[in-house]
């Protein structure tokens, strides 16, 4: 049981450069997947054109109208049909991974949650504000970066959490991978929450939902199943903190009221702007991570670079040792893979965020493949 916050990479990052002097000061910062890129005008305009709902309360349910903007990307782009019980737009996604354990695991006696290893750190935040006991689902090579139970451990857990396309891997579970989840979570009755919230960023094939995996299998009111999404990467709005948990309605209905205690609503403006955010066409900026991507794979030869997610994975040997050298030397900034695990998990790896135009990440990876190559001779 971990029984304390740990600060967060980007934290430990600061405390890892500290005294170290770049080379000039036009940082090329790859360490957060806050994508640099304009917000579409539309979402901007939205945003504007009602700020006069500002003098409102919202409902921490969410409004009628956006909740149907949701519910038509979800059929759109899945092909799900799911009706208004059956989802809650959320702010963002972070709050949602975090706060849900607490609601779904806190009063049960001995609380048990498992999720990846490497993982986004608020899934660790959220298992222990829940007090519950974790289980690491590690995430490496020899697995192909994809996570796995124990039937022991499937015996005991009350809550899985799934990252599907993966941060920081980029490893994605194929549909009959999820179906399998689906009908482990039914046969050992076990909630999963998946955060799909990269779901929208892919060369050529898009990545399925776990809710199309819970239709395959004949799961049509998706029992114990969760799914989360966000228009943070899709649209180039993080700030706009738009998301939605979908899926079981006999959960999301007792977790409705429970967020009316803990302060989440969503400003009106904010939720005007997400509608038309969630109709809006993201393919355009999704051809420019498909074109990042290629980049990658193409001066990366030598690694295996996933068609999802913006992030590269990048096999470096000494992940400290190397995040240093490189903003020494080239004013580049990226995180050790170690950072985003536990139990030396994700060592030897840095992840890269390619969330800049193409002109710009070309360069950066390019002196990356550079530094890589010297920093081996060096050893």
């Amino acid at each position: 049981m971990l029984d304390s916050f740990q600060t967060y990479p980007f934290q430990k990052l600061s405390l890892l450069l500290e005294g170290i002097e770049p080379p000039s000061h036009n940082i090329i910062d790859l360490t957060i997947g806050e994508p640099q890129f304009e917000t579409p005008i539309a979402i901007q305009q939205a945003l504007i054109d009602h700020a006069s709902l500002l003098r409102k309360y919202p409902k921490s349910s969410g409004e009628a109208q956006l909740k149907e903007a949701q519910l038509h990307f979800l059929e759109k782009r899945f092909g799900v049909s799911l009706n208004q019980t059956q989802i809650i737009p959320t702010f963002g996604t972070r709050e949602v991974l975090f706060n849900f354990p607490h609601f779904f695991l806190s009063n049960l006696p001995h609380p048990v949650i498992a999720y990846p290893n490497p993982f986004y750190q608020v899934y660790e935040g959220g298992a222990i504000g829940a007090k519950a006991d974790i289980i690491l689902m590690d995430l490496n090579q020899e697995n192909h970066f994809k996570p796995s139970l124990t039937p022991q451990q499937l015996q005991k857990v009350n809550l899985v959490i799934l990252n599907s396309p993966n941060n920081p891997t980029g490893s994605t579970l194929a549909l009959q991978e999820l179906s399998q989840w689906v009908e482990l979570a039914l046969e050992y009755n076990f909630v999963i929450l998946s955060d799909e919230c990269y779901s929208e960023i892919y060369q050529d094939l898009p990545p399925p939902s776990i809710l199309e995996a819970c239709m395959q299998i004949g799961n049509k009111e998706f029992k114990n199943i969760l799914a989360l999404n966000s228009i943070s990467k899709r649209s180039s709005a993080p700030g706009l903190r738009s998301g939605f948990i979908a899926g079981d309605s006999n959960i999301l209905k007792p977790y409705n009221l429970y967020r009316t205690y803990i302060g989440c609503a969503i400003p009106l403006p904010l939720q005007e702007a997400a509608k038309v955010a969630w109709n809006l066409s993201s393919e355009q900026t999704r051809l420019i991570y498909a074109q990042n991507l290629q980049i990658a794979q193409e001066i990366f030869q030598d690694c295996s670079i996933s068609p999802f997610t913006f992030y590269v994975w990048l096999a470096v040997k000494d992940d400290l040792k190397f995040t240093q050298k490189l903003f020494k030397e080239y004013g580049i900034k990226v995180l050790p893979g170690r950072f985003l695990g536990r139990n030396q998990a994700g060592e030897g790896f840095v992840r890269l965020a390619l969330v800049y135009q193409t002109h710009t990440i070309a360069k950066a990876l390019q002196k990356i493949k550079y530094a890589l190559k010297t920093f081996k001779e060096e050893e």
